[in-house]
């Protein structure tokens, strides 16, 4: 089957993130996606997955692909990018995640709201524990359950200076079992080349967004046989198996 282009952009934030803004609903993030001409989009609040089940509902009868995601922070605060089949969504990966957080109750002044809804926009409820600390798990325990749970791993912004691999443990590991590396939009197209052949992994451009402003700022195209979670997972570990980590922009 001939493959075909997509857009793909698996790093949004919605109104479940503290730091986001609060008209990021996923109904919200549904129709700006479909504006832009966004094909797969992947709603990744910071350790938590509860308002993934509003935007696959949102997104019911569009030609949109909404995967289940997640951006984790272990307990080196590194944050990692966990991508799931929305078509199995599992709820019991949320709860291991949110039962590893500290007992921290979220200050809404300081850091805001972190909203669950439904798929009309209407509040279910205001999540008390803070979502944006450190799981009590490692990064390397992380990315196993990631695997167990069948699904993709990509340490987020490593050209970051917060929060990256690279700036909380100084490399990133040889060996190290994730299925790609996202760089942010201050990347560009040569670097991105060089980090490829560098680590040995496809480099992913997605709009880290935390505001509607932020759509289509940043994305991967990716040439698929079709929209799936599948499709993409089999793009990203035919790469790892090659051995030839190219930018997914240059992709065919």
């Amino acid at each position: 089957m001939a493959k075909k282009r997509f857009l793909a952009d698996l790093h949004i934030h919605s109104c479940l993130s503290p730091c986001s803004e609060l008209d990021m609903t996923p109904r919200a993030i549904v129709n700006k996606a479909i504006e832009q001409g966004i094909d797969i989009i992947a709603i990744t609040d910071h350790n938590s997955m509860r308002n993934v089940p509003a935007a696959i509902a949102a997104a019911s009868g569009t030609r949109l692909t909404v995967l289940t995601g997640m951006e984790i922070t272990t307990c080196e605060e590194i944050h990692i990018l966990a991508l799931f089949d929305s078509n199995n969504f599992n709820n019991d990966f949320n709860e291991i995640i949110y039962s590893n957080l500290p007992d921290i109750k979220n200050n809404v002044e300081h850091f805001g709201y972190q909203i669950v809804v439904n798929c009309d926009d209407e509040v279910i409820e205001f999540v008390p524990r803070l979502l944006i600390s450190s799981i009590m798990i490692e990064l390397e325990p992380v990315l196993g359950l990631i695997h167990k749970f069948n699904g993709i791993a990509i340490p987020a912004h490593i050209d970051k200076e917060q929060f990256s691999i690279i700036s909380q443990i100084g490399f990133i590991p040889e060996g190290l079992k994730v299925e790609a590396l996202e760089v942010s939009r201050n990347t560009s197209e040569e670097e991105k080349i060089i980090l490829s052949k560098k680590y040995q992994r496809p480099i992913v451009s997605f709009s880290d967004a935390h505001f509607l402003s932020d759509f289509g700022s940043n994305l991967s195209e990716l040439y698929l046989e079709a929209p799936t979670f599948d499709e993409i997972k089999k793009k990203l570990t035919h790469k790892l198996r090659a051995g030839a980590g190219v930018p997914e922009g240059t992709c065919s």
